[in-house]
């Protein structure tokens, strides 16, 4: 009998790199995983285009660890994740769940936004929002001021198409 491919799967803490080139994750079965380029910083919240894939990650105080969540991800396999530390969120349409103290998802459809406070989540809160044809890396700050939210919210928002911060082919694997 084979597994649901749609289960939450914990995620564990992994060593992180910040790096002025982009963000590296070490998986914990040895693998890593570098996003390309420098995050852009986004107030409050990101929205990702249709059909992208959107991986969160928190880091520690330090940000030397974190943890990596993956948001409706329906391709990768429950003991693929569990093996590599990262972890899986399901989120019905309609829904927000929680997936650190600080931060939520919602399904708005195709589109997954993710809100965070970083005060909240006690680090800082990175999102990659990726498929085939390129990626886009974000990180959420707390907002400055009430005026400012819907413009830089509208700068957050993945529109699908690659930008100057998109590589194509994705995140390199190591």
């Amino acid at each position: 009998m084979s597994e649901n491919l749609r289960n939450d799967v914990a995620p564990d803490t992994v060593p992180i790199e910040l790096d002025p080139d982009g963000v590296r994750v070490e998986y914990t079965d040895g693998r890593s995983v570098f996003y390309h380029g420098v995050p852009r910083k986004a107030e409050g919240s990101v929205t990702s285009a249709p059909g992208k894939d959107v991986h969160v990650l928190v880091t520690d105080p330090t940000e030397t660890e974190g943890v990596m969540v993956y948001v409706n991800d329906r391709k990768t396999h429950d003991d693929i994740l569990r093996d590599s530390g990262v972890g899986r969120v399901i989120v019905d349409r309609g829904e927000t769940e929680s997936l650190f103290p600080g931060v939520e998802a919602t399904n708005k459809g195709y589109r997954v936004e993710v809100r965070a406070d970083p005060e909240t989540a006690m680090g800082r809160v990175f999102v990659f929002v990726e498929d085939e044809m390129g990626e886009a890396s974000y990180e959420i700050v707390a907002p400055v001021g009430e005026e400012d939210e819907s413009e830089e919210e509208e700068e957050a928002t993945d529109t699908g198409a690659p930008g100057d911060d998109a590589t194509p082919g994705g995140p390199e694997e190591v």
